[in-house]
């Protein structure tokens, strides 16, 4: 697989790290899925209100419908709310990313929301994919993703968090991180994932007992009737990457659940993107590739 040096962490563009909380934001975008009676899967359902844009570029030969969630305000600040759902339905097969790094920019005091909801049924196929989300020191975030899918359905899932921009000398010191994550499988709650990090975050990253001085941190999920069969696959992909960047698979109430940990999040980057490119494949026969969104 090949990558570009274009979109690593150190040559996003700087914005302000302060803005008024007079200008928050309250953007939306869902999209659906779903297979129609001829057999092929499209676009049915499109909503979409500022800053939130939805694309959808023509997907290669042998690959699924893709939809890009844009936020066209470039970053978010204390007080703004993103509400994003995506649902695939009837045998579909969708894939779903983002255009860029969210980022999440130094608040005044008010926390900024994303709130995600993931759909699959009915024998669907759904992978969430977005870039990286970038915390400013200061930025206060509080994302929540609610996943339900369907038996008989598959979900592969991922979210990449990064503190402050490495290359540029930038740390999180302060500021306010909440990340939870609840998946519903067969209509029985399965997992629920909590990070929580308040005021000193600058001491929990570089206790060995905390973060260990990681300051990119991955998680990739896949939900299916049968995920504990992949957890050999999981295991020999990881065996073979950058040996820099710590992860581990494991299996919890039949959920599989991948950890990536790294100090420098290039290097995360390639590493969570391989796998990705390889366990779609072995578990669903997709190509071995990323999104040409992630390739730029």
């Amino acid at each position: 697989m090949k990558w570009s040096r274009k979109m690593s962490l150190t040559t996003l563009q700087f914005m302000p790290e302060i803005v008024s909380p007079l200008t928050s934001i309250h953007g939306k975008g869902s999209v659906s899925f779903s297979v129609g009676s001829d057999g092929i899967c499209r676009l049915q359902h499109l909503y979409q209100s500022d800053p939130v844009r939805v694309l959808f570029p023509i997907s290669p030969r042998g690959e699924v419908p893709c939809a890009v969630f844009v936020t066209t305000s470039g970053g978010l600040v204390g007080g703004d709310i993103i509400e994003l759902a995506v649902k695939v339905d009837n045998g579909g097969f969708a894939q779903i990313t983002s255009q860029a790094a969210e980022k999440i920019y130094r608040s005044t005091g008010d926390t900024c929301q994303i709130n995600v909801s993931l759909i699959a049924q009915n024998k669907a196929w759904l992978e969430w994919l977005p870039q990286e989300t970038i915390i400013f020191d200061g930025g206060r975030l509080h994302r929540k993703t609610i996943v339900n899918v369907a038996k008989g359905s598959r979900l592969l899932a991922g979210e990449v968090l990064v503190l402050g921009r490495s290359a540029m000398g930038e740390k999180v010191r302060t500021g306010l991180i909440r990340d939870n994550w609840e998946i519903s499988y067969d209509g029985r709650f399965t997992w629920a994932d909590a990070l929580y990090l308040d005021k000193d975050i600058e001491s929990f990253v570089n206790h060995p007992a905390g973060l260990g001085s990681a300051r990119a941190l991955g998680t990739i999920v896949f939900a299916a009737d049968n995920a504990y069969d992949y957890l050999d696959t999981a295991r020999q992909l990881l065996a073979t990457q950058n040996s820099e960047v710590r992860s581990g698979a494991t299996v919890v109430g039949g959920l599989l659940v991948v950890r990536f940990m790294a100090s420098d999040p290039y290097s995360l980057r390639i590493v969570f993107g391989d796998f990705w490119a390889g366990f779609r494949y072995a578990a669903a026969k997709l190509p071995s590739t990323l999104p040409r969104l992630w390739q730029i």
